[in-house]
């Protein structure tokens, strides 16, 4: 689906959620179970680890891989008459 920028930039842990944040930073955020919330914080593993460009969203994989997709233009067709 996307392609990848950084290969095996982060060693996941079970129970944590990793994003890229609008900085370019890949955080680490414990996940949330049902009514018990995460404790913790938000720790930064990666420091400005991706150049955010316009129009691409930023995924951290199963692999561990920052990657990098193109956003589509989303809304549903209109029906023609």
């Amino acid at each position: 689906m996307g392609q990848v920028i950084l290969k095996n930039a982060v060693k996941r842990k079970p129970g944590f959620l990793y994003y890229v944040d609008a900085k370019g930073n890949v955080m680490e955020v414990p996940m949330a179970r049902g009514k018990k919330k995460g404790k913790g914080g938000k720790k930064v593993v990666i420091k400005n680890a991706v150049k955010r460009k316009q129009g691409y969203l930023y995924y951290i994989d199963a692999k561990g891989n920052v990657c990098e997709a193109k956003m589509v233009k989303g809304g549903r067709r209109k029906k023609k008459k």
